[in-house]
């Protein structure tokens, strides 16, 4: 290995330094051999690796070269100032290296994070509206609905119908035994549930009747339940474009009970009186099955459930976003007269009670 050559030294320096003394380097300057190993910036500042020690390395040292002999100073002449050199520091220079690569490293890393936590959100700024699929879309708000108050002023009362009526005893015994069926159509399937449970918009909470009424005929032993509700109009007026369906995909079915014993079920407009915004109404007989010879048993009267026929008036009347509904249920004659009374005098009662304003709740 070949070591850098000695410093010269000063032209001036030597020709005031006695022949034979070697020139030493200034004060405050530092000789630097190019063979000073640096260490890698990747091992840390403080633990030197193997080989990297301060020590000099062999060759880099003030001393004569080898051979050459130091003669003696002449009397009265000072021996020159002891070496300033200043030995390079393999840790000394690496530091700045060091603290260099860092600081790019470190430049490099907050470039990178700053770019993959901001890229995925987007421009700072007002964000357009995106448009909303109609499945997650609000549904429309409820409108205002009468208070309970408002909603039993609308009721009729055995008043109303005549002398033979009066507030009901409990539900009929017909209701379970005839009306408790099935059906293989859907809509007539809903149609004989609606006529067992009255639950004619619905069964959620927001179709749940704000009033209920219930009379009996003591002397034809008709039943009649009626209903105040409160819904969207256009909800409303759907369940009544259903009823006026059902005389064409109803008009005539079987039903079976949970016995598995068949019921002739037959289903008929019914012409109501001009009251309210929209009106429908229905006759729905329930009989035993009908002979082969095309004999109808409904004319049979009887207020046996055996062989016996129920006729029940199903009407439902809109007024703006209340309606009121009923259903007139007998096994004798058909009390005609009391259904159209409970129309329009519960269509002109619950009129008036919209008058009188709506509580939002």
């Amino acid at each position: 290995m070949q070591h850098a050559p000695a410093a010269r030294p000063s032209p001036a320096l030597s020709a005031r330094l006695p022949r034979g003394t070697t020139a030493r380097p200034l004060p405050g300057t530092t000789t630097v051999s190019r063979h000073t190993a640096t260490r890698p910036l990747c091992a840390p500042a403080d633990h030197p690796r193997p080989g990297t020690t301060d020590h000099p390395r062999p060759g880099t040292t003030d001393h004569p070269p080898r051979g050459t002999t130091a003669r003696p100073l002449p009397a009265g002449v000072l021996p020159p100032p002891p070496s300033t050199t200043i030995r390079p520091s393999h840790r000394t220079a690496t530091r700045p290296l060091l603290a260099a690569a860092l600081a790019a490293v470190l430049a490099l890393t907050a470039s990178a994070c700053v770019g993959g936590g901001r890229g995925t959100e987007g421009p700072v700024g007002p964000v357009p509206p995106t448009a909303q699929s109609p499945a997650v879309l609000p549904s429309a708000e409820l409108p205002p609905v009468l208070t309970r108050g408002q909603a039993r002023a609308a009721l009729v009362g055995a008043d109303d119908l005549g002398e033979a009526w009066e507030p009901t005893r409990g539900a009929a015994t017909w209701r379970d035994e005839l009306l408790k069926a099935t059906a293989e159509r859907p809509d007539c399937r809903r149609l004989l549930d609606v006529l067992y449970t009255e639950e004619l918009f619905g069964t959620g909470a927001a179709t749940a009747p704000r009033a209920t009424a219930a009379l009996d005929d003591l002397d034809g032993g008709a039943q009649l339940h009626y209903r105040v509700t409160s819904y969207r109009a256009a909800d409303l007026d759907r369940t009544l474009a259903w009823l006026g369906r059902l005389p064409d995909t109803c008009g005539r079915f079987e039903a079976r009970d949970a016995h598995g014993t068949a019921r002739d079920v037959r289903v008929t407009g019914l012409t109501l009186p001009e009251a309210g915004d929209a009106r429908r109404g229905l006759r729905v007989t329930v009989g035993d099955t009908a002979p082969d010879d095309g004999e109808d048993p409904r004319t049979d009267t009887g207020t046996d459930t055996g062989g016996g026929v129920l006729t029940v008036d199903l009407v439902a009347v809109r007024v703006g976003d209340d309606a009121i509904s009923l259903t007139n249920g007998t096994l004798g004659a058909p009390a005609d007269d009391a259904t159209r009374i409970s129309v329009e005098v519960g269509t002109d009662r619950l009129t008036e009670a919209r008058r009188q304003g709506r509580a939002q709740v």
